[in-house]
């Protein structure tokens, strides 16, 4: 049998579970999860490898319409996941209006390679809602393949996972076969750090923080990290400090817990906030956060 390899891009609107599907089709915790909207700010890549197959899946930012320069960054990466995709993932799910951002429908529908939707969140819908929703969608986008599932459930993930392989063109593997992902670890201690900013603090806080790890060093028994944590405003420094230091506190313990967990090592984190009113809309801050190429 041909081996198979491709791009699999997952994109779709804020909130219907593109990252907790892509972290259980890879089998690891790449993507934030949590229930705020916008948390996934990059394109992150999960590599699955199987005896004749090779699938890279991407996870994308929840389509929106961009209010500053980071929001446009982050459709940036949407747009261009779209145009260079071998497969399309689009996750929808029971709950949304299943007409917002109708321009990206329109843009699916013209694509030339296959387009697989996937229906979430069924395990909290009833069945006639759910029946509705995979009729609404074979109307939207016929040639496309419709899935109902539940990813945090894990229902019908096999199913998904047998149409990815069908779908996948005959290629050798992009990626050798003991990479997982395209991010360093720098990376995933910064996304860890950022989500329990996601847990952690109410309202606008978690969308005006950046964080960034300016130092990592890996030693024999612990990897010593050290992180700021931007904010627009002196007022969000001092939410995020906390009285006393107690917030930032809370905070670098939940991190180095997570980090311990997926680094499978000790950590020694240390963290500082920093005011920085332009990172959202400063070319420069973005390209070092990563933003811009």
């Amino acid at each position: 049998m041909a081996h198979k390899s491709g791009f699999v891009n997952i994109i779709g609107n804020p909130n219907v579970g593109k990252s907790t599907l892509m972290n259980a089709m890879v089998g690891e915790k790449l993507s934030i999860v949590t229930a705020k909207a916008q948390t996934t700010r990059h394109r992150i890549m999960g590599i699955v490898n199987g005896e004749d197959y090779q699938i890279v899946y991407s996870d994308t930012p929840g389509i929106l319409k961009p209010n500053y320069r980071l929001q446009q960054n982050m459709m940036d990466f949407v747009d261009t996941a779209i145009g260079d995709a071998d497969i399309i993932l689009y996750v929808t799910d029971t709950i949304e209006k299943p007409d917002k951002n109708q321009e990206y429908i329109l843009k699916l529908s013209r694509l030339d390679c296959p387009v697989i939707v996937v229906v979430n969140k069924i395990d909290i819908s009833g069945q006639d809602e759910v029946v509705g929703m995979l009729r609404y969608w074979k109307e939207q986008l016929p040639k496309a393949t419709i899935i109902p599932a539940s990813a945090r459930e894990k229902f019908n993930l096999d199913t998904i996972l047998e149409t990815v392989i069908e779908k996948l063109p005959e290629s050798p593997s992009w990626f050798d076969e003991d990479t997982f992902t395209d991010k360093n670890l720098r990376f995933f201690a910064s996304e860890i750090i950022r989500e329990q900013i996601l847990l952690n603090y109410k309202e606008e806080i978690p969308y005006c923080c950046q964080v960034e790890v300016e130092s990592f060093k890996e030693g024999k028994e612990r990897y010593d990290i050290s992180a700021v944590i931007y904010v627009m405003r002196e007022s969000q420094k001092g939410i995020i400090i906390g009285k006393g230091g107690s917030a930032l506190k809370k905070t670098g313990t939940a991190s180095r817990v997570e980090m311990e967990d997926f680094f499978q090592k000790k950590v020694f984190l240390q963290l500082f906030v920093k005011v920085d009113p332009d990172w959202r809309e400063s070319r420069k801050e973005l390209r070092k956060f990563g933003y811009e190429e």
